[in-house]
């Protein structure tokens, strides 16, 4: 894991170096959707990182440090997604791990994500690190 380093994506070129492997949990959405997308986020606290290896993003998380009346400060991890074939590299552990160490330094309470149902390996992946399924999450489509 020696040469990786977790970045800040802010420009609109650090975001279509992301899209790659964002789009492998966003499939529906275009490069051009993707950059506009984060962008209006941008403007919500909303960050994007990412981690590169070898000059290549090997993995993206999406987040925002918010607080809610039920949970106080945390921070909520929108996306997390490692490139398909750098799975079981370390890459998604090492930026969960950023993001953990990332919500203690900005004093949060607690650390959240939602994942898909159909995302079983993610799942097994949340709980090895630790995590607990403490709620569901409902939608609905409007």
């Amino acid at each position: 894991m020696e040469h990786s380093k977790i970045l800040y994506v802010t420009s609109p070129e650090e975001i279509d170096r992301a899209y790659p492997v964002m789009c492998e949990l966003r499939p529906h959405l275009t490069s051009e959707q993707f950059r506009a997308q984060v962008q209006r986020q941008q403007g919500h606290e909303f960050k994007l990182v990412c981690l590169e290896h070898a000059s290549e993003v090997r993995a993206v998380a999406g987040f925002r440090i918010t607080e809610r009346l039920s949970w106080g400060k945390i921070l909520h991890v929108d996306d997390l997604v490692t490139r398909s074939q750098d799975h079981g590299k370390g890459f998604g552990s090492r930026l969960f791990d950023w993001l953990v160490d990332h919500a203690r330094g900005n004093g949060c309470a607690q650390f959240h994500l939602d994942s898909g149902v159909q995302r079983f390996n993610a799942h097994r992946f949340y709980l090895h690190k630790g995590m607990d399924i403490t709620c569901h999450h409902f939608g609905l489509l409007l």
